[in-house]
């Protein structure tokens, strides 16, 4: 398992920054780049489910480790959901990675916001969060930074 991180400075409040991450209405414009069609749902609690899915409902369940709306959050990954709903957190191939860690935080220059973004992966997926996060940081920044 190896960690990456991505950074850039944005033009605009950490709130405003925070609710493009998040918000139903943004979250598929900037993480297109990962998986066209990409969702998000979350109870928002922490220790509570979230899942990042793709077009067809399928993709990774997750919970939150950790959360200080704008300035922080964790996502602790714990395995695998399949479009039907059914949730994978014991197979083997689950087991490498369970327990992943993607981060994000917000930090206030002034009013502009450091957004800072890490996730911890297997190497074979390193190619693929290069260019989700690049691309996808991009657009986050473009959002932000209009009006």
């Amino acid at each position: 398992m190896e960690t990456l991180s991505y950074e850039t400075i944005i033009d605009a409040p950490l709130q405003k920054v925070w609710n493009i991450l998040w918000s139903p209405e943004t979250y598929g414009e900037w993480t297109k780049f990962f998986s066209p069609g990409s969702q998000m749902k979350s109870d928002w609690k922490v220790g509570g489910k979230t899942y990042f899915l793709n077009a067809e409902n399928e993709g990774m369940v997750s919970t939150i480790d950790s959360l200080d709306e704008p300035n922080q959050i964790v996502f602790k990954h714990l395995g695998m959901v399949d479009k039907n709903g059914v949730e994978d957190t014991q197979s083997k191939e689950v087991m490498e990675w369970n327990g992943a860690f993607e981060k994000y935080f917000l930090i206030d220059f002034d009013g502009k916001t450091k957004l800072h973004a890490e996730v911890q992966i297997e190497k074979n997926w390193e190619d693929h969060m290069n260019t989700g996060f690049t691309k996808g940081l991009e657009v986050v920044k473009n959002m932000a930074e209009k009006n």
